[in-house]
């Protein structure tokens, strides 16, 4: 579900709606010419269903669509669905648009949406099928006319519509489902999306052309090549010498240095956050000692040392310096503004007085000591924010070792609980995601708790969630899951540390650029100059 850092970076770019439906930048015949993109992404499959990871998602929404897009703030938005609504507690009817042809001229209806949901839920099997989980819900699909699609779920499912933004949607065939074996076979991928498949050389390049019959009106771009450029001077040194037109996660430090070459910046806060998660459920976490040197009791179950630690952390300071200020102060899972956040919590400056005050009354007024582990390269600022942590949180008695391993090492090691204090992250679709998967206690049942890596529990929080989950989407959930992070953050279970921004840079031939907060880097953003 996109949620979990081990899987992909986090983030997508949707643009501002034109007079169409579609919901792009840049739909139009005119002065049409070749996009050239320089992306970290690199597309590992042309079977749009086989896993859920931000390359895959990003580079084929040129080609296939879903029934329901989400704008920039997240909110469900029409695609290949015109309209939906919930028949009952466990119905959903969408309303499928008219007129939508696949790329070989077929009629796009519902047997196809049916035909794909069959296929994600009932066909692929691990180490495919990673957006299973989204279609786990729904009980049956039927079709009472061509253009309308019915979804019986087992229970209650209030964001039908928002797993939905999820699926792409596959044209049906007689013989059966396509294998991912044979969608990679080199057979000519089948959307509905504005750019049809022209080649693909895995690790290398996607070359797209536009498709002059799209519902939404003729892309911006006739062509568009994706040239995979991993690192990141590359991508810049492509941008700078014009081999590209655009170019995505450009690091903060590059941005200054761009500009002077006249490349314009774009960026926007991700729908995510970096934190530091605490070692709850241990009695006597690893790596944390008196100021002796000899093991002490878990000091982090402690609500007063949270929050003291809370307090001393400098996250203005990390985003300000360390991320050049390409990155928000966080007091919450996702940034403020979007679906199911609160703009009531806000980042404080650091109070050592405070913090020390709060230590003495748990009982360490001379502080402890600790390991603090994280990645070093997978995000931005990771391992200098630690150094930045070390040095904050010295000056109220707590003395920091700093770790940082390759981020496979650090996963690892997490997982087998052998840190006390780590660096994390979350991404995703909604908000949910990370509560249920960071704060919540894990539950396999119920699919939460999936990074609740300190054994973090709270019933109150997660009565809550519960019942802000099972509120239909629109301001009244958004405002529950407000009021549940609300409670959750005020017992400092994780301190929030920042939101990176995602920074994309381009050329003059590029107009406009709008970055949505997932991060999916894709042509339908890109508004030439020429119109």
């Amino acid at each position: 579900m996109q949620f979990l850092e081990g899987f992909r970076p986090p983030i997508l770019a949707l643009a501002i709606a034109t007079a169409t439906s579609a919901g792009f930048v840049g739909i139009t015949a005119a002065f049409a010419e070749e996009l050239r993109v320089g992306t970290q992404l690199k597309l590992m499959t042309l079977d749009p269903h086989y896993a859920d990871l931000n390359e895959n998602n990003a580079l084929l929404a040129h080609i296939y669509e879903r029934l329901v897009r989400q704008d920039e703030h997240l909110n469900p938005q029409p695609a290949l669905a015109v309209s939906w609504k919930r028949l009952s507690p466990t119905q959903w009817e969408f309303k499928l648009r008219d007129g939508v042809r696949f790329h070989d001229g077929s009629a796009f209806s519902a047997q196809d949406v049916i035909y794909s949901i069959e296929r994600v839920r009932g066909f692929l099997k691990p180490p495919s099928g990673g957006f299973h989980g989204y279609t786990k819900p729904i009980k049956s699909v039927t079709a009472p006319d061509p253009l309308t699609v019915v979804i019986e779920t087992s229970g209650e499912a209030p964001t039908l519509p928002l797993q939905m933004t999820t699926l792409f949607i596959l044209p049906h065939q007689a013989n059966g489902f396509a294998t991912t074996e044979e969608l990679n076979s080199g057979a000519q991928p089948n959307g509905t999306g504005p750019y049809k498949f022209k080649a693909w050389q895995s690790g290398e390049r996607l070359t797209l052309s536009s498709n002059p019959d799209y519902w939404g009106g003729a892309p911006a771009w006739s062509d568009v090549t994706f040239r995979i450029i991993e690192s990141p001077a590359a991508r810049v040194a492509a941008l700078t010498t014009g081999d590209v037109d655009l170019a995505d996660f450009i690091p903060a430090r590059d941005v200054e240095g761009l500009k002077a070459r006249k490349i314009e910046i774009d960026s926007t806060a991700a729908s995510r956050s970096n934190f530091l998660q605490f070692d709850i459920g241990s009695d006597e976490p690893p790596g944390v000692t008196g100021k002796d040197g000899k093991p002490i009791g878990n000091p982090f179950r402690d609500k007063r040392v949270r929050q003291a630690l809370t307090m001393a952390t400098d996250r203005s300071f990390i985003t300000d310096r360390i991320l050049s200020g390409y990155g928000t102060a966080a007091a919450q899972l996702f940034p403020p503004g979007l679906a199911g956040t609160s703009d009531r919590l806000k980042v404080t400056p650091p109070d050592n007085t405070g913090a020390k005050a709060l230590l003495t009354e748990a009982g360490y007024p001379d502080g402890f000591n600790v390991v603090l582990a994280g990645p070093g390269g997978r995000y931005p600022g990771d391992a200098e924010s630690l150094q930045s942590i070390a040095q904050n949180w010295a000056r109220v008695g707590v003395t920091v070792q700093p770790v940082v391993s390759p981020f496979s090492v650090f996963m690892t090691k997490r997982s087998n609980g052998e840190y006390p204090v780590w660096y994390g992250g979350c991404s995703g679709e909604a908000v949910t995601l990370c509560l249920d998967g960071v704060l919540a206690l894990s539950d396999a049942a119920r699919g939460t708790g999936s990074l609740n890596y300190g054994h973090y529990e709270n019933k109150a929080f997660d009565e809550m969630l519960v019942k802000a989950k099972a509120m239909e989407e629109g301001p009244g959930r958004h405002e529950a899951l407000a009021r549940a992070t609300e409670f959750v953050m005020s017992d400092y279970p994780i301190i929030p540390l920042y939101h990176y921004h995602l920074i994309v840079g381009h050329g003059p031939k590029v107009g406009a650029y709008t970055v949505h907060p997932r991060g999916w880097t894709t042509a339908m953003q890109a508004a030439s100059r020429t119109e």
